[in-house]
């Protein structure tokens, strides 16, 4: 489709370079206003303080938010050791400081030892809901509450520079991983405590910084019309093996109904394994839906649909 500025709605993603001092909420805002549509959304939450990669959907790529959230995510933090702080970065009131002793090959064990799966607390300044209320609403309004740990898994952490107190390290982490909230468990570990200092998103999913869009630069491309070049297609966020349908299942893929292999053209692909998704083109070569396959059914079930209507 031709992506024609305030008249057709915008379908699928742009890989937003997010600025220090704005919110996720405050990039889509943005967008909603600098594209003039509502249908718009963010994949995966940034501080205020954090700069980098934050994915965003437009039109019927909302509907990847919640997927795109669980993808493996990259960071470049830098460690403050010394320091702990209620927010568990340096924006936040100082609640405790000390003489950082340790040696750098003990902050380096230290900090390798988190690779792998641990389990974390969230912060309170965080978007969490406990009973209805946004963590950060009840932290601001001087309640603590109790957190349950979450198991979160740190795949990789490459330390780039230690200059103490200052540590920059690099991590690859998956989903729910609080960066302040390891920076911190860091600094306790190695008994002088740590608050973080600063956060670069560089990856999230198959999302680069190299390829990331100030809104600036996304209002210049809509100024000189060239925002069809900057969106990136639904496609772009998995790379999913894709079936296109035989024009008998027309009825069954416009309602969204289970459907079985025969209704398919031949792909050449393996046999498909349970659990895997697919992207899914009617017979006019347009995507239509992600579908799962199902084994015990023998059946490709719907799991995202994308209807053609603006």
């Amino acid at each position: 489709m031709e992506l024609i500025f305030g008249s057709v709605m915008i379908h699928g993603i742009i890989n937003v370079y997010k600025e220090a001092g704005y919110t996720s909420f405050d990039v889509v805002a943005k967008l909603r206003g600098i594209l003039k549509q509502k249908k718009i959304g963010h994949t995966g939450t940034l501080d205020p303080a954090a700069e980098g990669v934050l994915p965003v959907c437009l039109g019927n790529g909302t509907k990847l938010c919640e997927l795109l959230t669980d993808k493996t995510k990259e960071y470049e933090a830098v460690l403050l050791l010394g320091k702990t702080t209620d927010t568990q970065d340096t924006t936040g009131t100082v609640l405790s400081e000390s003489p950082v002793n340790c040696t750098e090959e003990e902050v380096r064990t230290a900090i390798m030892d988190f690779v792998g799966v641990y389990e974390q607390i969230p912060p309170m300044y965080s978007a969490l809901k406990v009973e209805g209320k946004r963590l950060y609403e009840l932290a601001r309004a001087g309640k603590t509450v109790e957190r349950k740990g979450r198991r979160v898994e740190i795949h990789e952490i490459r330390i780039c520079s230690v200059e103490l107190p200052r540590v920059t390290y690099r991590v690859k982490c998956g989903k729910g991983t609080y960066i302040r909230t390891l920076c911190r468990d860091i600094g306790e570990k190695l008994g002088c405590g740590g608050c973080m200092e600063h956060l670069l998103r560089t990856r999230s999913g198959s999302y680069g910084i190299e390829d990331a869009l100030t809104l600036r630069e996304i209002e210049e491309a809509r100024d000189q019309g060239r925002l069809e070049s900057i969106v990136q297609p639904l496609e772009s966020a998995f790379d999913y093996p894709k079936l296109t349908v035989r024009p008998e299942g027309k009825k069954k893929i416009d309602n969204g109904n289970p459907m079985g292999a025969e209704l398919f053209c031949e792909t050449g692909q393996s046999a498909p394994s349970s659990g895997q998704r697919y992207w899914v083109y009617d017979a006019e070569g347009a995507l239509a839906a992600i579908y799962r396959y199902h084994a015990q059914e023998g059946l490709f079930m719907p799991d995202k649909m994308f209807p053609h209507t603006d």
